[in-house]
């Protein structure tokens, strides 16, 4: 709410949020979904009522993701070793060589917030190597 006059009176800007697979599919527990699924509705709301200022609003969705959170998260519950867990996520990714990481993040904001993208508003993109495409 604060960066947006700023940004209508330069009459261009780029707010991105991060939202995750959760908000599509199945999640942990209901105030993941909810909240993430939240924040898809929020991008999309926010993109129409500025649009006109020149204010791009879009969401990066991730899917399962190579961070230590995860990993250590899911070691802690399951108890099995590191190497498996992340040859498991692996392998529930359709897109050969793993999982993403947050360079593949980065890079999707860096997408969202440089001029490549001028024409770009209410995308929520997952950046998830095809994982959005199982669910059905």
């Amino acid at each position: 709410k604060h960066a947006i006059p700023h940004m209508a009176e330069r009459k261009r800007g780029s707010i991105i949020n991060i939202s995750s697979l959760a908000a599509i599919g199945p999640a942990s527990g209901a105030a993941s979904k909810v909240s993430k699924a939240g924040v898809n509705a929020l991008t999309q709301q926010m993109a129409m009522s500025v649009a006109s200022k020149g204010i791009r609003v879009n969401a990066i969705m991730p899917g399962r993701m190579r961070t230590a959170r995860a990993i250590e998260g899911l070691k802690i519950v399951t108890g099995e070793a590191r190497d498996q867990i992340i040859a498991d996520r692996a392998a529930q990714t359709p897109l050969a060589g793993g999982v993403g990481d947050a360079t593949d993040i980065a890079n999707a904001a860096l997408f969202f917030a440089c001029d490549e993208s001028r024409f770009v508003t209410s995308v929520i993109l997952p950046v998830d190597g095809g994982q959005s495409s199982l669910i059905g």
